[in-house]
């Protein structure tokens, strides 16, 4: 029996999506709480991030088409402190995943652009993940841990595996440091820890632009 999985994302429609999550991303604030929690997200001097601008400049080539959104990082930022936990509700940090070039994404099971692009996400997983690259979906769902596994089930999403932060803290300090305005919100962290560029909104990830720029990011050409 052939599995029935979401209409793909065209660009068309990703634009008028995130022409709405722009208009919406006042009234995200409805759904999220401020929290003290343990993230952080911290300017780093140029000897934590030497040479990231300098990086994220040669990515600029690649901010086309799918991710002509994404937004190449001005100051080196270190992405170290955030907290989250894996399905198990064992703790997390961007520690685990050291090494890696990183896309973090944002998602919740009500913000309907994000439940859009997350089977593309998973696909973008499949063909790039690995030693050098991985995709890294951060749920912020309240509650527990039901309904978010619930939907990646229902759609075929089996790539990203569950990570959680039902305390909303991740996007709260993402927010409060100018990166996230509303949902889905993707960064691009390079191996060691250090912001190459953001993103607000949806996009294509399993199509050429975005493959060419996670291959460019984690290879270094």
């Amino acid at each position: 029996m052939t599995e029935k999985r979401p209409e793909r994302l065209f660009p068309t429609k990703l634009v008028a999506i995130a022409a709405v999550a722009g208009i919406v991303a006042g009234a995200a604030a409805v759904y999220v709480k401020q929290t003290m929690s343990g993230n952080a997200v911290e300017t780093a001097d140029a000897a934590q991030c030497e040479g990231s601008v300098a990086r994220a400049e040669t990515l600029t080539p690649y901010l086309k088409g799918d991710v002509a959104a994404m937004i190449p990082v001005s100051e080196p930022k270190l992405i170290q402190g955030l907290t989250f936990q894996d399905k198990a509700g064992a703790p997390m940090t961007m520690a685990n995943f050291a090494d890696k070039t990183v896309l973090i994404n944002l998602w919740a099971t009500w913000c309907v652009p994000c439940r859009e692009e997350m089977p593309a996400l998973n696909n973008l997983q499949e063909a790039a993940g690995g030693d050098a690259f991985q995709v890294l979906a951060i749920n912020i769902d309240t509650g527990d841990v039901e309904k978010p596994q619930t939907f990646l089930e229902e759609t075929g999403v089996d790539q990203l595996g569950l990570y959680r932060d039902a305390s909303m803290g991740v996007f709260n300090q993402l927010k409060r440091e100018g990166l996230a305005f509303g949902l889905p919100v993707t960064l691009l962290v390079d191996g060691k820890g250090c912001l190459l560029g953001s993103m607000n909104g949806p996009a294509a990830w399993d199509g050429a632009d975005a493959k060419a720029l996670v291959t460019a990011a984690a290879t270094g050409s």
